[in-house]
């Protein structure tokens, strides 16, 4: 399931563009809710629990129980959504959203986390969601990572659309730091981006290579602002060429270089290797992969580090979001990450949890998305501007709630004694001794 951010009724046009289909008229209320109907609109409210949700019908009917003061109305305008839902909440829900047929009022995010929290919290609602989740995912697809085709499917939708909700500075669509929570996201990223270099303890000279650069704003960071040269690698044509333009503006184009290609293909010795915001596409068949190029490139005192969206435990991908925003990705439990680390000869050194700097960072992104939402809609339709909106919604949720988590893993060769004897010098001011 996921939510919407409107406060209050929102406005969709008659005709949607459905998911990968043709144009067609939203389904028609039909008759009034009947008994089975409602009956079945109360079997929704036990899945989510007692969340505090109210639900309406087409016919303009609420469900009992009623809920004195609700966190949000859940209104179903057609039967058919309602029908679809039950079949299946984690898919049908979210395509019934983006076209307009299943409209939210109240406090939206509030009202996901409710859901969220509900079914965690009831035995019946899990087991059916297990089953939903086990037919859906069934071909096991999250877990064989994401290929190339998967990665234009998100990334190259243009940089334009992303422009207009990321910090200013990097185009980060990763998770920011705020160690002062007033901080705007610009602010944010770049403390994020000096705490990653802190952790790697990088220095002037050194190479550093980057496994999945986006637009490749850290890479020019850690030029600028440390002094190294960096390789960084990335298999989205319009981030690349993006990132190679920044680069060349800024002067920075002699000691970054941007490849176009997958981590597989990495050759070289480096001081650092850094991935943020790859592992999730890579899937955990291939971690031991991974884990082998890492060890194979990294110089017997270099560090490196992953920053990766993840679980406390094993789970599939919430199905709307893999089916219609990141297809063939999957989110890792710590004890699957360690596929990386445990067949190569690498040592974990520290693991920090950044959950709720991860919320704060999507609430920023989804002020700033409402804000070019009317631009958003004149260059794609309704549709889209729904679907994003969900998906950034329910993320925030879902980080709240603790549903995801955000790690980032700071490793090195097992027989590197060069370490640092505290954590200090991951703090501003502080060098390593």
């Amino acid at each position: 399931m996921g939510i919407e951010i409107h406060r209050g009724r929102d406005n969709a046009p008659a005709e949607l563009m459905p998911p990968g289909g043709r144009p067609r008229k939203t389904a028609s209320p039909g008759r009034p809710a009947n008994r089975l109907d409602r009956w079945l609109a109360r079997k929704l409210l036990q899945l989510i629990g007692d969340s505090g949700v109210q639900i309406s019908l087409w016919d303009g009917s609420e469900v009992d129980p009623a809920v004195r003061e609700p966190v949000a109305n859940m209104h179903f305008r057609d039967r058919a959504a309602l029908y679809e839902t039950l079949r299946n909440p984690e898919l049908n829900w979210g395509d019934c959203f983006a076209l307009g047929r299943v409209r939210v009022e109240g406090d939206l995010i509030g009202l996901l986390q409710a859901a969220y929290k509900g079914v965690s919290r009831g035995k019946a609602a899990s087991s059916l969601l297990k089953l939903v989740r086990w037919y859906n995912h069934r071909r096991s697809g999250q877990a064989q990572g994401s290929g190339a085709q998967d990665i234009h499917h998100h990334y190259d939708i243009g940089n334009e659309f992303y422009r207009r909700w990321l910090d200013r500075d990097a185009m980060q669509y990763t998770c920011a730091y705020y160690p002062e929570p007033e901080m705007s996201v610009e602010e944010a990223q770049r403390a994020k981006m000096d705490h990653v270099c802190r952790k790697l303890q990088l220095e002037p000279g050194q190479q550093v290579v980057e496994a999945g650069c986006g637009w490749g704003g850290f890479a020019l960071h850690m030029a600028e602002h440390f002094g190294v040269r960096v390789k960084a690698f990335n298999i989205s044509r319009e981030q690349v060429r993006y990132a190679k333009q920044k680069a060349r503006e800024r002067g920075l184009d002699d000691r970054v270089e941007y490849v176009l290609d997958d981590f597989r293909n990495i050759e070289g010795r480096f001081d650092a290797f850094v991935s943020i915001g790859m592992l999730e596409h890579v899937g955990p068949k291939n971690y031991p992969l991974l884990g082998s190029v890492v060890a194979r490139v990294l110089k017997p005192d270099g560090f490196g580090l992953i920053h990766s969206i993840g679980r406390n435990r094993p789970k599939p991908m919430n199905a709307w979001i893999e089916k219609r925003i990141f297809p063939g990705a999957y989110p890792p439990a710590l004890g699957e990450m360690m596929d990386i680390f445990e067949p190569n000869p690498l040592s974990v050194l520290d693991v920090e949890n950044l959950r709720l700097h991860y919320a704060q960072t999507l609430e920023d992104w989804l002020e700033r998305f409402e804000q070019s939402a009317d631009l958003v809609r004149q260059e794609t339709d309704e549709r889209f501007v729904r679907t994003w909106r969900l998906y950034l919604s329910g993320s925030v949720a879902a980080f709240r709630t603790g549903d995801l988590q955000l790690f980032q893993v700071l490793f090195t060769h097992q027989e590197n004694h060069h370490l640092p004897r505290s954590r200090q010098y991951q703090f501003p001011g502080v060098r390593p001794q």
